[in-house]
């Protein structure tokens, strides 16, 4: 049978979208009709999914995959099968792109394809981990337990993440709030009062000449120095795309003192996470292990990663691969070690990062609690310093006048 995607009149005029299958776009209309609906349009998933233009609009956001893995999971768990859980979840779903997606994947296991060979059809929505989680899952024979933990993998990791984001985005909110501020008194504000000062000819005290100086430095030159930081910028983010600079840039963030620490944890979390979740759907701990590696954001832990893989595979341990690192966690490999020895592993993994993102989560929240004085004091010393400026040759003048 074949899905096809209908919009159709029902008696009253309204007008209705969805989806049926049938051996025909015969049988389809007359199923239609048999329901009381005029078709309008009527087109077979597949031969929407041939389109490639249209087949690369279409993209499932992030947030809508952890739902629409977790129906799948409860429905495939309760028995059902593939094309019948798709075809449901697909119902369910209200958005246009995902309904044609799950559609055009139902269509291809119809066909004979395995699931997550058709939903490498669309590459944009479903990630080669996804789909290799879930091919894990189909040669094992349980794909809804698997289901089941990619969902629970997919929520952790967008929590670790929207975090990993708080823990960043205030701070940067801050200093923009601060660089803004100093801005606009340097260039709006110290100049009318330099004009005073000026009138009167006096000589202004050492920290006033300095504020000056760097307001018309800004104001003659901001310019120069906003393309100058800009150029910056782009030099940083172009070394980051080569191999060498971003390696010595990664080695050098792990050892900050808090900001290391966060990193340091949120990558041994994600790599413990999906390794902990490929291996115990059925996959090989070496394909486990480097598609965790794949999810390593700090590419100096990716290659302590690679140096273990390579190691695991001349037949050592993973937990005495990772202990000649200095990148992981000790507990990580305490861990891990634990895990090998009760033949365990991947229970201990997913408890390493049940540990390692609780740890972060707490590092996160010390790390803006400490950050935020620090950074409203500098705001502080910073005006202070400008009003200093202002008011102390002022102060003199009236001091002056007075006597």
């Amino acid at each position: 049978m074949t899905a096809f995607h209908y919009e159709a009149l029902d008696k009253e005029g309204r007008r209705k979208k969805g989806v049926l299958s049938a051996d025909s776009i015969a049988l389809a209309r007359a199923e239609l009709s048999r329901a009381g609906l005029s078709p309008l349009s009527l087109e077979a998933v597949a031969a929407q999914k041939d389109n490639g233009k249209q087949q690369d609009r279409l993209r499932i956001k992030p947030t809508m995959l952890v739902p629409l893995t977790r129906q799948l999971a409860v429905i495939v768990s309760a028995g059902a099968p593939v094309e019948e859980a798709l075809q449901a979840v697909a119902m369910q779903m209200e958005d246009e792109a995902v309904n044609q997606i799950l559609l055009g994947v139902r269509a291809r296991v119809m066909e004979g394809w395995r699931l997550s060979e058709a939903m490498g059809e669309y590459r944009q929505s479903f990630s080669p981990l996804y789909r290799g989680i879930i091919a894990a899952g189909e040669q094992s024979g349980d794909l809804g337990t698997v289901l089941q933990r990619l969902a629970t993998m997919q929520e952790k990791s967008r929590t670790l993440k929207m975090k990993a984001l708080s823990a960043l985005i205030y701070p940067a909110v801050l200093v923009i709030i601060l660089v803004a501020v100093t801005i606009g008194l340097m260039v709006f504000v110290v100049p009318k009062i330099v004009e005073q000062f000026d009138m009167l000819g006096a000589e202004l005290p050492l920290i006033t000449r300095f504020i000056i100086g760097v307001s018309g430095l800004l104001g003659n030159w901001g310019w120069m120095l906003a393309l100058v930081i800009a150029l910056a910028g782009l030099g940083l983010w172009r070394a980051m795309g080569m191999a060498g600079p971003r390696l010595y840039l990664d080695r050098l963030i792990l050892k900050l003192p808090i900001i290391g620490k966060l990193m340091r944890g949120l990558d041994a979390a994600r790599f413990s996470r999906t390794a902990a979740t490929l291996f115990a759907s059925g996959a090989p701990l070496l394909d486990s292990l480097q598609a965790a590696r794949r999810t390593m954001l700090n590419s100096h832990m990716g290659t302590q990663v690679d140096d273990a893989i390579v190691a695991v595979q001349e037949g050592a341990g993973l937990a005495p691969a990772l202990r000649r690192s200095t990148a992981f966690p000790p507990m990580m490999v305490h861990m891990i070690a634990a895990g090998e020895r009760s033949s365990a592993l991947p229970v201990m993994l997913e408890k390493t990062a049940d540990h390692l993102e609780a740890e972060f989560d707490n590092a996160s929240t010390l790390f803006i609690r400490l950050l935020e004085p620090i950074i409203i004091v500098i705001m502080g010393i910073v005006v202070l310093t400008i009003m200093l400026a202002i008011l102390t040759p002022m102060l003199q003048m009236n001091r002056l006048a007075a006597g």
